[in-house]
């Protein structure tokens, strides 16, 4: 009993950063990440995403029937939501390397701690890294039947996200990109500032969870669901279980995968955490 009194006194007691010392927390985290060796960058990269495509894929499996619906859309996306957040939560606490989170290492760069070089190092490394995570999930998924659950439905809205992601225009993917890791940043930051193990997963679970119940664009994401509705497209049932005319499949390929979603989307991203967060952080605390 004593023990669990004392245990609950240091978390009470374990208070969070404030913002100003959870800029300087975020700089030297960075430099930590600009000096790390290409293997480890690549590795940890694999694994995050890796970890971001098992909560894609878990938060479709629970939400599918919801999202079919438009009387229980908002109930379904709010399930998605919730269950996606794990995602950053396993990349934060376990251990791995995430891009968008690593739009934060603009605060190292804008205090003359790394080189422009260096950022960009690791960003198409773990960029790379959480590529094939990503997609290794999906193949693997696909092959092994789970799509054809809900008399195929989850394989259906598997190929009806992806369609719908490759179908946006430029602008609308970057924009969208740009409202995600506004949120994504704001929740890996949150994380710095929490000391504590609890405190990190809820400052983690809030902004992702708001992020993915708006149906905002996350790049790391979009490599398992795109990837994941490519592959179920090559089943009649799931196509069939989409109810999407071919023309509008007619984005859902791997050129449109790179072209329509992720190129805006990263962009977006880049925006929406690099200023939005980083350098508004930076400028509020340091320049001015």
């Amino acid at each position: 009993m004593r023990m669990a009194i004392e245990r609950t006194l240091f978390i009470m007691n374990n208070k969070p950063l404030k913002p100003a010392e959870t800029l300087d927390a975020c700089i030297e985290i960075g430099v930590g990440k600009a000096n790390s060796s290409i293997p480890r960058l690549f590795v940890l990269g694999i694994l995050a995403g890796a970890f971001i495509a098992f909560a894609a894929q878990g938060s479709n499996m629970a939400a599918f029937n919801l999202i079919s619906s438009p009387d229980t859309f908002g109930i379904g996306k709010v399930l998605q939501g919730a269950l996606f957040a794990p995602g950053l939560v396993m990349v934060i606490l376990a251990g791995g390397e995430l891009f968008t989170g690593n739009v934060l290492m603009l605060t190292s760069l804008a205090e003359k701690k790394i080189t422009a070089g260096q950022l960009l190092r690791n960003w198409v490394i773990v960029y790379l890294g959480n590529l094939v995570g990503s997609v290794l999930i999906a193949y693997l998924v696909s092959v092994t039947g789970q799509w054809a659950g809900g008399a195929a439905l989850l394989g259906g809205m598997t190929v009806k996200i992806a369609a719908g992601k490759t179908s946006l225009s430029f602008g609308a993917a970057f924009v969208l990109g740009i409202l995600c890791n506004w949120l994504v940043c704001t929740a890996v930051w949150m994380s710095f500032a929490a000391e504590s193990f609890i405190g990190k997963i809820f400052g983690i679970f809030l902004p992702i969870w708001l992020f993915v119940t708006s149906g905002f664009e996350h790049s790391i994401a979009n490599m398992y669901y795109i990837p994941a509705g490519i592959f179920a497209k090559g089943t009649e049932a799931f196509v069939q279980a989409s109810g999407l005319a071919p023309d509008a499949l007619a984005t859902l390929t791997w050129s449109g995968f790179f072209v329509s979603n992720l190129i805006p989307v990263t962009l977006g991203n880049i925006v929406g955490g690099g200023l939005f967060i980083a350098l508004a952080y930076w400028f509020s605390f340091k320049k001015a």
